[in-house]
């Protein structure tokens, strides 16, 4: 099952995770601290999508995060999809882009 979170251009960045993955948790707070639509596809609600970030990222680690541009992201950090969103010019509300937060969950 895949969602929408927030509003705007949702299907241009897509995250492949899971719930009880805890790097999945912390991409979609990062996101919506920069208040960066993305597309959610839970990888336990519908496995062969499991198929598809493989395909993407030629990984099974999670999160898979697909971009605009063509590139990817497989667990990355804070501070790399803040730099990331910052490159597309997708930081939503000005935050400090492509600087590590003070704390990780």
């Amino acid at each position: 099952m895949s969602e929408v979170t927030n509003t705007g251009a949702a299907g241009d960045i897509i995250i492949f995770g899971a719930d009880w993955c805890g790097d999945c948790r912390r991409a979609k707070r990062v996101f919506g601290e920069l208040q960066v639509p993305y597309r959610w596809v839970d990888l336990e609600a519908d496995p062969t999508a499991a198929d598809v970030a493989r395909d993407i990222s030629g990984r099974t680690n999670i999160p898979v995060i697909a971009y605009p541009d063509g590139s990817h992201q497989v667990e990355p950090s804070d501070a790399d999809m803040r730099m990331k969103l910052g490159e597309l010019g997708l930081a939503g509300n000005g935050a400090a882009v492509g600087t590590a937060p003070d704390s990780v969950a």
